[in-house]
């Protein structure tokens, strides 16, 4: 199935975004540790923790928190020769950074956000091990703002600064492994109103946000800076947090697919209540598979079949494009520990007879009517992975569930965990209020604005001007400009010469902005020749340690003077003074080319050209 075109307004359609962005500052939020991203391989020791969730100061027990607790798990984390006891959770964390707040205030006031007074830290718990201390450090900064968009206004409900999670390395049936390198680093997670009232809205909405906090100039780029969560519910649904959008194209296709996962879920709904559905408690069937021929059970020491009255062909039918009913029990399975479960609306299949499948349903007594979900594994995590089989499959019966789903990168989600509520807040006794000066900030030049004065002052076509405004080079174009460059130049230097240096499998990923810069001031003293600048930039990519003279002499593209270049062209034409006797000036571009080629890229085009033009001027 496709998610179809809805009438949006007709089904009620209510979302929200939650926009999470990495800032670009020099240390990390709680410490005085770097911000840079580090490869798993650079890890000089690790960090082990079991996590457990704790009560509010009410005496409360977040539910997302505690199902996330049921799965027994060891969190190892690498640590890195960067690694502080901050981020080990064995030192209380410092004073809130200063720069994140001065960031965080430019980005309120681009929001058009009222700031608090004083930012009070509070602490999140979170239990899945992405963080050592078991929560996250969160400070509002500014609530009512407003972005607008074609289809109306959406308020900005809220701005919080936080402290980035760990990053997920890997996953192993022990537990799971972390980096502490992207731990602490300082992000702010904007929130939105239930304002939005279509997927081509959400879309534009977090597309607004976005130009907003790179017109800083302060936030992170690239993979995984920024991500983006969609609250959606539809009138007959429930209100249903996807989290992990990496891209911003994916949010209108996400969202679609989770209008159709509701508006589905609410047709089974009710069909099973018409058909006087129920779910049936979980029994042992061991014995039905005693020979089976299926490797999954015959490796698993207990098999548990919970019945779904009334269910038959509704667990398998299709709810998001190659997901089903019987998906969405899977899911809930996995959390305890389960690879996924059978059901007999896929039934005979996966090395189970049709004979198999009668005696497991004359096993729980269901009739053709009903269907029988099944789950092999140990019997500890057996017993409790149909448990949960069974609670998602009441759910069914009700409608829709309110939960926190992972975004995939199909555009559809899985089940993550129950909502969380307001148990998990309370506050961070460790770090001590700050007091909030929004009239200490100047508010940047936005990007739209960026790409206008572009094209005016500097003569860029607005395409060129709009890729270099939102490209990550921005600043070096900006700087370069300042030092002299030819606006044109540095322009196509930064985004079109490095586009091409990428497609032709260059690693322009080592190319820094002192890089771009200086290979563009020996254009600008007359050292290199702008048709150079590729080559140059080629070899500085490779190797990043060269100063850009070094790299122009290996490239053998060092500049010449304009003798040699007339020296070098009178030779072309003495070649070609046939052609030249012949055709007079127009053998010229013929020879250009010839003597760019026997210039090697040493002297720039202008200057060949005109010398090109006066020595044919000359012969004929």
């Amino acid at each position: 199935m496709s998610a179809r075109d809805y009438d949006y307004e007709d089904l009620g359609l209510v979302a929200g975004l939650e926009i999470h962005q990495q800032l670009d500052t020099a240390t990390k939020l709680f410490c005085g540790c770097p911000t840079e991203r580090r490869e798993p391989e650079a890890a000089t020791r690790t960090v082990s923790r079991y996590l457990h969730p704790t009560r509010s100061e009410l005496g409360e027990i977040d539910e997302a928190a505690l199902e996330e607790s049921r799965v027994d798990r060891e969190f190892e984390y690498l640590a890195y020769d960067t690694t502080c006891l901050v981020e080990e959770d064995d030192e209380p964390p410092h004073r809130i950074d200063e720069e994140a707040l001065e960031v965080a205030l430019e980005i309120a006031t681009l929001l058009d956000a009222t700031t608090v007074d004083t930012a009070h830290v509070m602490r999140k718990i979170v239990v899945d091990g992405s963080n050592t201390s078991g929560f996250q450090r969160s400070a509002l900064i500014a609530t009512d703002g407003l972005v607008e968009t074609d289809d109306g206004p959406v308020g900005i409900s809220d701005m919080l600064l936080e402290e980035e999670s760990a990053a997920r390395i890997d996953e192993t049936d022990e537990g799971v492994v972390y980096g502490l390198d992207r731990l602490g680093i300082p992000l702010v997670e904007i929130g939105t109103d239930p304002d939005i009232r279509t997927p081509e809205q959400a879309r534009e909405a977090a597309a607004r946000i976005g130009m907003l906090l790179r017109s800083t100039g302060r936030v992170k780029r690239g993979l995984g800076t920024i991500r983006q969560d969609v609250n959606v519910s539809i009138a007959e649904g429930a209100r249903v947090e996807l989290k992990g959008v990496q891209s911003l194209d994916d949010i209108d296709g996400i969202l679609r697919n989770e209008v159709a996962r509701q508006v589905e879920l609410v047709d089974i709904a009710g069909e099973l209540r018409d058909r006087g559905a129920s779910v049936g408690e979980p029994r042992e069937v061991t014995d039905v598979f005693a020979d089976t021929d299926s490797g999954v059970i015959a490796s698993a020491n207990c098999a548990v079949a919970v019945p779904l009255a009334g269910f038959d062909g509704l667990v398998g039918r299709e709810i998001q494009p190659d997901r089903r009913l019987g998906t969405e029990l899977s899911d809930h399975a996995k959390r305890s520990g389960a690879g996924g479960i059978f059901h007999t609306d896929e039934l005979p299949g996966y090395g189970v007879t049709g004979a198999e499948v009668d005696a497991l349903r004359e096993a729980v007594d269901a009739g053709p009517e009903d269907a029988v979900a099944l789950v092999a594994a140990s019997r500890s995590v057996a017993e409790s992975a149909a448990e949960a089989v069974a609670e998602r499959a009441r759910a069914a019966v009700a409608g829709v569930p309110e939960e926190t789903r992972g975004a995939n990168e199909d555009g559809t989600s899985e089940y993550l965990r129950p909502l969380p509520g307001a148990a998990r807040m309370y506050p961070e006794t460790d770090v001590p209020p700050v007091d909030l000066d929004p009239t200490a900030v100047e508010p940047p030049e936005l990007l739209t604005e960026k790409v206008d004065r572009y094209a005016e002052e500097y003569g860029l076509d607005r395409g060129l001007a709009e890729q270099v405004a939102y490209g990550r080079r921005m600043p070096v174009f900006e700087t370069a400009v300042e030092r002299g460059v030819d606006p044109t130049l540095a322009a196509g230097t930064v985004e079109s010469t490095a586009t091409e240096l990428r497609r032709d499998g260059v690693p322009v990923e080592n190319l820094r902005d002192g890089h771009f810069l200086a290979v563009l001031e020996l254009v600008e003293d007359g050292d290199l020749a702008k048709e150079g600048v590729g080559d140059v930039l080629a070899v500085l990519a490779e190797r990043p340690a060269l100063t850009a003279e070094e790299a122009a002499e290996e490239a053998g593209l060092a500049g010449v003077d304009e003798s040699e270049v007339r020296e070098t062209v009178a030779e072309v034409v003495e070649h070609n003074a046939d052609q030249v006797e012949t055709e007079g000036m127009g053998a010229f571009s013929a020879l250009m080319g010839e003597a760019m080629g026997a210039l090697r890229g040493k002297a720039d085009g202008e200057v060949v050209s005109d010398a090109l033009r006066e020595e044919i001027q000359r012969r004929i």
